[in-house]
């Protein structure tokens, strides 16, 4: 695939992420890796401009970002400047608040705000996603919370940023509903799923792992996000079994043969 639509996401990384000096030092490590784009995401208390600087001297750019969702309905003109300055018409939330998350209702009232949030958003020409966990496919009444939100929300307003490997965690078919969101999801992210063997008779648990390095159906995967118009592919590996600038190194190597 065209490697230059292919993120990190920094938060893979975010323990080398929290000074100036470390942020300037991975920015130039993930561009040494191939890597042209970046998501903002858990990083430490770095002024905006800084950001922005690092990036363009590292080559790199910023599609997207992951921002609180406290920021998001308190601070929301600050977080549009934030994002013009970065050049970035993306912004995600990278999860629902707790209380939302416990009935049909309050899946229907975070559909209400991610729209009007994301009403706002588009007046200053950006986007606004949610990111999936495996929660959201908890049922209520028959239908899953993912479904609850999407089918409520408003199409133009709140888009998809789809974690494959969650999806596929809370069992289901990341191609379906890649296809599902088809038009409405301009970044994906991108992480594998093994099977580790249990330690002293326990069952085997699911793990995350690089791009390629798994069982999920990537070909599949990926054709499906052509189809959708997806623009970017954001590489997150929330938990690695190595050093995590060696996990996106072989997430984007693998990923390249695939193209």
């Amino acid at each position: 695939m065209d490697t230059s639509l292919v993120a990190a996401q920094l938060y893979t990384i975010r323990q080398h992420t929290q000074t100036v000096d470390d942020f300037a030092r991975s920015m130039s490590k993930i561009r040494e890796i191939g890597y042209r784009v970046v998501q903002v995401s858990a990083i430490g208390n770095i002024p905006d401009a800084d950001v922005k600087q690092i990036v363009n001297d590292n080559g790199l750019r910023i599609c997207n970002t992951h921002i609180p969702f406290d920021r998001l309905q308190k601070d929301l003109d600050a977080v549009i400047a934030q994002h013009q300055l970065w050049d970035c018409r993306h912004i995600a939330i990278g999860s629902m608040p707790a209380p939302f998350r416990e009935s049909a209702d309050g899946y229907k009232r975070f559909a209400a705000l991610g729209s009007q949030i994301g009403e706002r958003l588009a007046d200053a020409d950006m986007t606004f996603s949610y990111h999936n966990h495996r929660f959201e496919f908890v049922k209520f009444d028959g239908r899953a919370g993912l479904e609850i939100l999407f089918d409520e929300s408003d199409p133009r307003y709140l888009q998809a940023e789809l974690d494959t490997y969650w999806i596929q965690h809370g069992g289901g078919d990341p191609v379906a509903w890649i296809e599902r969101l088809a038009g409405r999801m301009p970044v994906v992210h991108l992480k594998d799923m093994v099977m580790l063997p249990g330690v002293a008779g326990e069952r085997p648990q699911q793990a995350m792992a690089e791009v390629g390095e798994g069982n999920m159906n990537f070909p599949g995967i990926l054709a499906a996000c052509q189809r959708a118009g997806v623009e970017w592919y954001a590489v997150e590996q929330d938990i690695c079994q190595r050093d995590p600038f060696e996990s996106l190194a072989i997430s984007f190597a693998n990923l390249a043969a695939m193209g």
